[in-house]
């Protein structure tokens, strides 16, 4: 299908992705956190071919959308003060709450989980297709719009390099042939997003038992939170609910990436490239000394490292390098957001630069 640029919310391409959403089919959009790929969540037909386009594993589950002033008992059979205090704080923004779910919503959002994500994002254009769909009544199901366990996408146009598409194929407003399921009807143009990693997901359906768990962390730290309710939320334990985005492997590129400290860097670029290997490297105040392959420098604050993290690795994957070596962020509480994406895009790589070196 023809993607059709939209930076701003325009209401006639709105009104046609609300009415692909509404008649079951699949609409990419942008958020503040990542891109989204976003159909009806009460529709468990569409939201089966979430899971058909991404390959997700139907025990994850996804996060379902919705406009401001949604009614959140609407979703859910009940809402904590302490949940109602984080919406109103947080919302719109990239805070997701596990609430329990209403028996009327299906299962399928929850991957068969007796709870649900729920957040309200604050880009102008997810509001404005949030708005326009079933007239703000509805929720959007939205993971990230990408193939599952790749590094999401920040622009429309990692969402078309993902899935393969260009702007030469017929399209649904042109009189275009419809869409196979597992298709997207559009992808709908935003900027890149303004955060650039997920959305922080708090678990506040055991709340009596259990308190606040923080099941992925964010922009949104652990102490905003505490700011906001008086609790600091808990790691996650074994009952804790499944959240999207928690799995050890995640966000990674098809190009084995290693994190290092400042001190390590050299020595291992060093020795890589002695043998003809050629490497990516990512960091945030990385020597001048330092040449590799490719390298992205980010910046040095927490917020416009997360801006720009996803981006990076998705370019590094494209230089032909055998190796993405990243400099390990600080370890410090408001970087653990970033932590938290780049040890899952690493899991699976140790010891890839020993079975380098030894080629």
């Amino acid at each position: 299908m023809k993607q059709h640029a939209a930076t701003v919310a325009d209401p006639v391409l709105i009104a046609a992705a609300a009415a692909i959403l509404e008649e079951g089919g699949l609409v990419a959009f942008p958020t503040e956190t990542v891109y989204g790929l976003g159909a009806d969540a009460e529709n468990p037909d569409a939201v089966a071919r979430i899971y058909e386009a991404k390959g997700r594993p139907h025990d994850h589950p996804v996060i379902v959308h919705v406009a401001p002033g949604a009614d959140l008992d609407y979703w859910t059979t009940e809402v904590p003060e302490e949940a109602r205090k984080l919406a109103q704080a947080f919302w719109p923004g990239p805070l997701t709450l596990i609430l329990k779910r209403n028996p009327q919503i299906p299962d399928a959002v929850s991957a068969g989980q007796d709870s649900v994500g729920v957040r309200c994002p604050s880009h102008p254009v997810a509001i404005a297709l949030l708005q326009a769909f079933k007239g703000g009544k509805g929720g959007l199901a939205a993971p990230s719009a990408n193939k599952f366990g790749n590094v999401s996408p920040t622009t429309a146009q990692h969402v078309r390099d993902e899935f393969g598409m260009d702007d030469h194929d017929d399209g649904a407003l042109n009189g275009g042939e419809a869409c196979s399921a597992a298709e997207l009807g559009m992808v709908l143009e935003g900027g890149s997003s303004e955060v650039g990693i997920e959305s922080t997901i708090v678990d506040m359906s055991r709340l009596a038992t259990h308190g606040p768990v923080l099941l992925r962390p964010g922009h949104i730290s652990a102490q905003q939170i505490a700011d906001v309710i008086g609790m600091l939320p808990a790691a996650p334990d074994q009952a804790a609910p499944r959240a999207s985005g928690t799995l050890e492997s995640h966000y990674a590129p098809r190009t084995p990436v290693t994190m290092l400290t400042a001190d390590a860097l050299a020595d291992t670029l060093s020795k890589l490239q002695a043998q003809g290997i050629k490497v990516a490297l990512i960091g945030h105040a990385l020597p001048a000394s330092l040449t590799a392959n490719a390298q992205r420098v980010l910046p040095s604050d927490p917020a416009g490292y997360a801006y720009g993290l996803y981006a990076a690795l998705r370019d590094m994957d494209q230089t032909g390098s055998g190796l993405i070596l990243v400099e390990t962020p600080p370890q410090t509480g408001e970087w653990l957001g970033v932590n938290d994406r780049l040890r899952r895009s690493v899991f699976g790589s140790a010891g890839v630069i020993a079975s380098l070196l030894k080629e």
